[in-house]
């Protein structure tokens, strides 16, 4: 039985390619520190290690006997990155390097290294994979450093590498008390506590939602796949680009509330447009989008709702806090 090692095991997506890759016969060895995950996502017959991926010693010992690399493990708050740009880089870039040097040392065939659209900044869209990195936060700027980390050490080392670029994922598991990243899912649980969304700016800002079974779609075809050694692949749908106003009516709709938006001001560094193209994932992945947008927010919906309600948890600390930072982070008002 081949071992596969996952980090951010109890995290939104590691735990959703934990069971997959265990109903496939894979032996799973999972870590996770639980600063965004929950052990209620493990699967119980994943090998579960609460550690720290900075901790390299550690994640030397757990390496042992693996073939196969998924580093999903983030502190993925893009937005708080400006704010708290020290515990950001630590629990990505710090954390990355160290997953590299431990899947080197114990002859690992290859690494599946989780980066973000973060990754292209300001761009025309749909971003494309040739395009040169120009991320505007410390958060896309520590997966882009990551990225090229993993080239450099693993071309090195003959370890075979891929880089999957998913894009604003939803669905069951996901951390939905979190005020500084996931806006469905605190659009959601905000109108469920009968309050409403709440919107940055004047929420024409464009996204495309990647449903997280397609993206685990993605992953899992990526694990021995020789056409994708060596190779950036945005994972995620493409056709429904819709501005954050449509998304809080689709929540609205959803939950049966008919609340209007509350608007705040911009977010600094919020990038406007930003949707990837999957092209590349259509032709080497055989990719295509089996959840839209407004069945995701339900299946999201109907998770948060089953598991009850959730006062958002403000876990993390924010670093440079003036005129700037959002007061509702600064003051705790989601």
């Amino acid at each position: 039985m081949e071992k596969i090692l996952i980090t951010g095991v109890a995290g939104f997506l590691g735990a959703h390619l934990a069971d997959h890759l265990i109903n496939m016969g894979y032996k799973v060895v999972g870590v996770d520190n639980l600063i965004g995950g929950d052990l209620i996502n493990v699967n119980n017959k994943v090998e579960f290690h609460q550690y720290d991926c900075q901790d390299l010693e550690k994640i030397n010992k757990i390496m042992k006997g693996v073939k196969y690399v998924y580093h999903c493990a983030a502190t993925a708050h893009e937005g708080l990155s400006v704010f708290s740009p020290v515990e950001i880089t630590k629990n990505n870039l710090v954390a990355t390097n160290s997953v590299i040097a431990a899947g080197i040392n114990n002859k690992v065939k290859r690494i599946i290294y989780c980066s973000s659209m973060a990754r292209y900044g300001v761009q025309k869209v749909p971003f494309t994979e040739d395009m040169e990195p120009m991320p505007i936060d410390p958060y896309g700027i520590c997966k882009v450093a990551g990225e090229q980390t993993l080239k450099v050490l693993c071309d090195l080392n003959k370890v075979e590498w891929v880089i999957a670029v998913p894009h604003n994922i939803i669905g069951p598991k996901q951390k939905y008390d979190d005020p500084y990243r996931n806006v469905v899912s605190i659009f959601l649980n905000r109108l469920l506590q009968g309050k409403p969304p709440l919107i940055y700016g004047d929420g024409n800002q464009k996204r495309c939602f990647s449903y997280v079974d397609d993206c685990v779609y993605c992953l899992i075809k990526m694990l021995d796949n020789k056409e994708v050694i060596s190779q950036v692949i945005n994972i995620g749908p493409d056709e429904e680009f819709v501005t954050i106003n449509k998304v809080a009516e689709i929540c609205s709709n959803v939950t049966g509330s008919n609340f209007k938006p509350e608007y705040v001001l911009d977010r600094p560094q919020e990038v406007k447009e930003a949707t990837c193209s999957a092209d590349k994932a259509r032709k080497l992945l055989n990719f295509k989008t089996t959840v839209g947008l407004k069945e995701g927010v339900e299946k999201t919906f109907e998770y948060i709702k089953n598991n009850g309600l959730k006062k958002f948890d403000y876990y993390l600390n924010i670093e440079i806090n003036n005129e700037l930072t959002p007061k509702t982070w600064s003051k705790k008002t989601i």
